[in-house]
């Protein structure tokens, strides 16, 4: 027995029953009351995608129109900027470590002092490194949990295998493609049949790190006390306990943990949304469930509370 479905009054194509918009052509099908905020309108038949915007376009459209940000990301996931904002992030990371460190005042060692250019350095290495794999982890870690929601709430994985297929196409032959998939007349049909990238996608979601990373920057250098240390064999161990015992750093936790709840689950439900094709509702609901669990778990299992 087949699957109920749905034509499209501008193209004729056939499209699933619960399709939003049409797989083919992008005409709407489905209007939800949520779309009517500005966030999460849908961007399709009234805009016409033509080729992908610059990455620093990307990333600026996610911070002041994320539904646009997302749609056009879509069309061309190869171009999305996931990594980059993983890089980006991880050098604020780099710079949040250099900015606890100015911080100290290291006993015996005179300010222009070689010796400690190399402890600045080796600082800002330090939290660069322990920034990218640990926001790795994370982020592929919420990025599995958030499917896990979306495939609740509206079978994300289901709707993926059936708009994308399951055949691995040849990455090559799509990858210098220029073309929308939602236009049958551009060879969208072919480019559907890859899932590809959608990892890269979903990590756009956790652009607003770029900005809540540069305030927690901000925070350390006003709010983090000066500390005196001394040059012998617990020199790291007495930087790093400063620094996890500090109310500041309970501070960047909390922003951290707010981020996570209120901030990523949106930017996560228009990547979903546009992925699959489906109810910007339901998979929000999925989304804020997710995001403030995963917040909640996150603030309790903080340094400050492990130390």
């Amino acid at each position: 027995m087949s699957s109920p479905t749905q034509r499209c009054p501008r193209c004729g194509n056939e499209n699933t029953a619960d399709s939003y918009a049409c797989s083919f052509c992008g005409k709407r099908l489905k209007i939800e009351r949520i779309e009517n905020i500005r966030f999460f309108k849908r961007y399709g038949e009234s805009m016409e995608w033509i080729e992908p915007y610059s990455w620093y376009w990307k990333i600026y459209y996610l911070f002041t129109e994320p539904n646009k940000a997302m749609w056009d990301i879509n069309h061309k996931r190869s171009k999305a900027p996931g990594f980059l904002i993983l890089l980006f992030n991880s050098l604020l990371y780099g710079l949040m470590g250099l900015a606890f460190f100015s911080h100290f005042n290291v006993v015996s060692l005179p300010p222009l002092s070689p010796l400690l250019f190399w402890y600045n350095l080796s600082m800002f290495i330090a939290f660069f490194v322990f920034g990218l794999v640990f926001q790795f982890l994370f982020f592929s870690i919420l990025i599995w949990l958030f499917t896990k929601g979306a495939n609740y709430a509206v079978g994300f994985s289901e709707r993926l295998e059936a708009r994308f297929g399951e055949e691995k196409e040849d990455s090559e032959t799509y990858r210098e493609k220029n073309l929308s998939p939602f236009s049958i007349y551009k060879g969208g049909v072919l480019l559907q049949k890859m899932e590809s990238y959608k990892f890269k996608m979903m990590l756009c979601a956790f652009s607003p790190f770029l900005i809540i990373n540069g305030i927690k920057i901000l925070i350390i250098l006003i709010a983090f006390p000066t500390v005196n240390i001394n040059m012998d064999s617990r020199f790291y161990e007495s930087i790093f306990n400063a620094m996890f015992s500090s109310p500041v750093w309970a501070v960047l936790d909390v922003i951290d943990a707010i981020t996570l709840a209120a901030w990523v689950p949106l930017l996560m439900t228009l990547s979903i949304r546009e992925l699959s094709n489906s109810s910007t509702f339901r998979v929000l609901i999925s989304s804020y469930i997710i995001g403030i669990l995963v917040a909640i778990f996150f603030f309790f299992l903080r340094p400050t509370l492990l130390g």
